[in-house]
């Protein structure tokens, strides 16, 4: 493995841990933990207790403007209405949430330098590596939104589908960034063929993806408007949504594609690694599904799903990669 591919790496695994630690804040409703942006409550280390909250270190002006840009009424912005939201567990949730993303900046940027210096000859990396700071800047932009917004759904959304649309030009730059890239075993027909049917394949699983996004958003305004309501009984209120009868639906789709993908790559020899994580990935998920949808909406089995989702999805890019032809 190059220099190059290691940050590159670097970069990708970075990204996807983020997504399980910004998958804890969402289940956990720790997603105001921190009222303000880029400090905490007016610091750099939060306070661990309301006492030793300084509210004089806390803009806000910053919360009234944002207020008025979202359409929320600026009066009720008030010190004691900010106040009262403090939880010390929800705040470090949050502040461990923006700690790891310090990694995906450093390597990304780490691997774009490189890109330039070591992978000049290669245009494709370089837009990759280019890409992908451009999109670490600008989901860095939006994590202040979603603060400014109070979680708006929509911003949410946008927020969660940058960050997958993350993993594509990071999981690219990792497996172009060598002279003996990965490759299947396959010419022709067989190729191509295997080419248009993992191409479908990423495509459906990035669906999933935004549409669970929207679900958890379904989640998360029914944790506020039905505080009594068990996980359990929430299952019922979602199956009236169209988002999540199509998201359910999607996930056979998936399985079969993933299915006719791995049994091709096994007629033309081994499937291989990446196929065959794919596949597992696809299986587990399935199962992870099944408890959501027939027992109960746990969090812990939410942070695992949205995980493996962002696996799924660089595994499934890598794939695509590997059908490719000579650059």
């Amino acid at each position: 493995m190059t220099l190059f591919q290691k940050f590159a790496t670097a970069a990708l695994v970075s990204v996807i841990v983020l997504i399980f630690v910004g998958a804890i804040v969402r289940v956990t409703g720790a997603g105001m933990g921190c009222p303000d942006w880029p400090k905490c409550w007016g610091r750099y280390i939060p306070p661990t207790k309301v006492e030793d909250v300084d509210l004089s270190k806390v803009d806000f002006s910053k919360f009234e403007r944002a207020a008025k840009r979202y359409g929320r009424d600026p009066a009720t912005v008030t010190p004691e209405h900010i106040l009262e939201n403090f939880n010390p567990v929800h705040t470090w949730t949050e502040y461990i949430n923006r700690l790891s993303s310090l990694p995906v900046g450093f390597f990304s940027v780490a691997t774009m330098v490189l890109a330039f210096s070591r992978q000049r000859r290669r245009p494709w990396v370089v837009a990759a590596s280019v890409a992908s700071v451009i999109l670490v800047g600008v989901n860095a932009w939006m994590g202040k939104e979603v603060v400014s917004s109070d979680l708006k759904p929509g911003v949410l959304t946008i927020h969660m589908a940058l960050a997958m649309i993350l993993i594509l030009p990071l999981s690219y730059a990792a497996w172009a960034g060598t002279e003996r890239r990965w490759r299947i075993p396959a010419g022709g027909p067989a190729l191509f063929r295997m080419r248009m049917v993992t191409v479908i394949l990423l495509l459906l699983i990035f669906a999933e993806g935004v549409l669970g996004t929207q679900i958890r958003e379904m989640n998360t305004h029914l944790a506020k408007t039905h505080p009594g309501m068990g996980r359990a009984e929430w299952i019922g209120v979602l199956e009236s949504s169209w988002e999540y009868l199509v998201h359910r639906s999607f996930s056979w789709g998936i399985l079969g594609t993933v299915l006719l993908a791995w049994w091709w790559m096994k007629a033309e020899g081994r499937p291989g690694k990446i196929a065959t994580g794919a596949l597992a990935v696809v299986i587990a998920q399935m199962v992870l599904g099944l408890i959501m949808s027939q027992v109960e909406i746990h969090p812990v089995v939410q942070v695992a799903h949205l995980g493996l989702s962002a696996i799924l999805l660089a595994l499934v890019t890598v794939w695509v990669c590997g059908t490719g032809g000579k650059r």
